[in-house]
């Protein structure tokens, strides 16, 4: 089944959030999610443990450097996808997930530290396809976007992405206070309180448009493969 990690050594890309959206909109469509929650905050454990999750996500918590291929092995073999919110360093652990993986997506901000971050990222894939021999498909996801206008650090960005050929999400992740009421308050989009909470509509839009694009990026890569 479909391995996706999540990679960003910068802290506060979005990464954990991105993570999330992904799974509850797989599960929105009755696929069975294993989260592996590898970032040492554990974010995505806090908000299991608030009311609402749904029963068809399944969250491990309990992963170390050591532990993490068996763990990614063993959800593959009982999950539809795999999603792994990887920790914000370097590590063996992160290297060896990313390996691991069908899909890596690198969750950044537009600005120049959360650039430098994404090129760390790719170099440790890059050097991951290299000893599996084989592609690693991956692509940058543009997080907490504003809805009105693009920045001119979120254009630099871009431009940066452009010029060094790596491929970019369509579907940026847009800033939103659903997004972050779901760490506060549990469950899904789908259940929080319009009259307490904007948007949600535009909140859940935004989760599957980025859903679809991940599932056909998935697809393109299998298709791929095979010829």
């Amino acid at each position: 089944m479909p391995i996706i990690s999540f990679a960003n050594p910068k802290g506060g890309a979005g990464k954990t959030t991105t993570a999330l959206l992904l799974a509850m909109e797989l599960a929105e469509r009755g696929a069975g999610v294993t989260v592996i929650d590898a970032d040492p905050e554990r974010w995505i454990s806090q908000w299991a443990g608030l009311p609402g999750k749904p029963d068809n996500i399944t969250i491990q918590s309990d992963v170390t450097e050591e532990s993490i291929v068996e763990c990614i092995d063993e959800a593959a073999q009982d999950s539809q996808f795999v999603i792994v919110d990887l920790e914000g360093t370097a590590s063996l652990m992160v290297a060896n997930a990313i390996g691991m993986s069908d899909l890596v997506v690198i969750p950044l901000q537009g600005s120049s530290m959360d650039a430098k971050g994404g090129a760390k990222t790719i170099r440790l894939i890059r050097n991951q396809e290299r000893l599996a021999r084989r592609k690693i498909p991956h692509g940058v996801a543009l997080t907490r976007t504003s809805a009105a206008v693009t920045s001119r650090a979120m254009k630099n960005v871009q431009a940066q992405l452009a010029r060094a050929g790596i491929e970019v999400f369509q579907t940026p992740i847009v800033e939103r206070a659903a997004f972050r009421d779901l760490f506060d308050y549990g469950g899904t989009l789908a259940t929080l309180d319009p009259a307490l909470v904007s948007n949600i509509d535009k909140a859940q839009a935004n989760a599957r448009s980025f859903a679809g694009e991940v599932l056909s990026w998935l697809k393109s890569s299998r298709m791929a493969e095979v010829g």
